[in-house]
């Protein structure tokens, strides 16, 4: 048996030795080459196809651009950057035409072109800002409505709609198409804080321990600076990062070190009399449904057999599973949101190894806790 190292007896002060040219370097947090090389492709078919449609809309011959020169940015930001809240939908559609209104109005009223270039961005940074939709491309709109030429100067009114309304919608639904066959969620979302699972007024299990939503909004108060990232999503990303501390601090505690091994299960055509009685007999709230070959195919408990009178398979539910390599402490988040009660831990093939409870996981951590003298 190989003796595995401890990556705690690792110094703390050496840094991770960069080996090899790297040709590229993230200049934002999370951008790697691959998804940089799919942002490209993104924004090409994304471009390309914005003007063909405009074209075949407008026609060879009309007198307004196909396509606006902001549109490259509002490209930049909508597939090299989704997760932004200022690459949302409303961003760029609501921040484009708005700051292209603004333009319009402030070259008509202002007829110092200088005066005006500086009072329209100015005008189309708050302009977005109350309507909830600010796009940095805006600003580069709103210029181009003051000092686009004659052709933009003639079509007046029309201009921040046709092209730049059209351009802005037929880029996002482009957008939407390209990321969901790219398999990547837009418009983002924010994952939902969990909800107290037995409906009462207390906060969910897992958050009320570390950090909270109004400790970072006191944070971001008390650094007075403007982030691009929503407070969700920090909360989320915060989250991530206190578990992934406790794992490099903790994680040679694996799940094959602590789970039971002596599992009591249930099989898939058992009656639900069955597996209450068993889940009563051994004090259990979570008992493995097995398929026919032995395999794992869901969880049963006492709340899905509550009124069941049939076979166990018309009440499970799900499994939580994880490996016997999976570090335990990675079980946390699963066994404290309220309504998971065990996880099951099971082989390549879904043949169970094991099973750990709440119990399990608390019996360990507490171990690791240093005891005061």
């Amino acid at each position: 048996m190989t003796k595995r190292e401890d990556p705690r007896n690792v110094s703390s002060d050496v840094a991770p030795r960069k080996t090899g040219i790297r040709l590229f370097v993230p200049i934002l947090a999370g951008a790697r080459l691959g998804e940089r090389m799919i942002a490209c492709l993104g924004a090409l078919l994304g471009i390309v196809l914005t003007g063909l449609i405009c074209r075949s809309v407008l026609g060879d011959s009309s007198s307004l651009p196909l396509i606006v020169a902001p549109l490259g940015a509002s490209a930049v930001l909508l597939f090299a950057v989704p997760t932004s809240p200022l690459a949302q939908p409303w961003a760029i559609i609501g921040g484009n035409t708005i700051s292209a209104l603004i333009g319009v109005a402030v070259a008509h009223l202002i007829p110092d072109q200088i005066l005006a270039i500086g009072f329209g961005v100015s005008l189309a940074i708050a302009a977005m800002s109350f309507a909830r939709c600010l796009h940095p491309p805006g600003g580069a709109t709103a210029l181009t409505a003051i000092i686009g030429g004659p052709v933009v100067t003639a079509s007046g009114y029309l201009f921040p709609f046709v092209p730049v309304g059209l351009n802005s919608v037929l880029l996002v639904g482009l957008g939407y198409l390209f990321h969901k066959i790219s398999r990547r969620t837009y418009p983002h979302r924010a994952p939902v804080p969990p909800a107290n699972p037995h409906q009462t007024s207390d906060i969910s299990p897992e958050l009320r321990v570390g950090f909270r939503a109004e400790d970072i909004d006191k944070a971001l108060e008390a650094l007075s600076e403007t982030f691009d990232i929503s407070p969700d999503d920090l909360e989320t990303l915060l989250r991530q990062v206190e578990l992934q501390a406790m794992l490099r601090s903790h994680g040679t505690i694996l799940c094959g070190d602590i789970m039971s091994r002596d599992v009591v299960t249930v099989g898939l055509r058992d009656s639900a009399e069955l597996a209450r009685s068993r889940l009563l007999l051994h004090n259990v709230r979570t008992l493995p449904v097995l398929g026919k070959q032995g395999q794992l195919v869901g969880t049963v408990g006492l709340r899905e057999l509550m009124k069941e009178s049939g076979d166990v398979g018309k009440s499970m539910s799900p499994a939580a599973t994880a490996t016997m390599q999976t570090p335990a402490v990675t079980l946390l988040p699963t066994l404290t949101d309220g309504r998971t009660h065990a996880v099951i831990i099971v082989d390549q093939d879904r043949m169970i190894q094991g099973l750990i409870t709440q119990t399990d996981l608390l019996s360990a951590v507490a171990k690791l806790v240093p005891v005061a003298v």
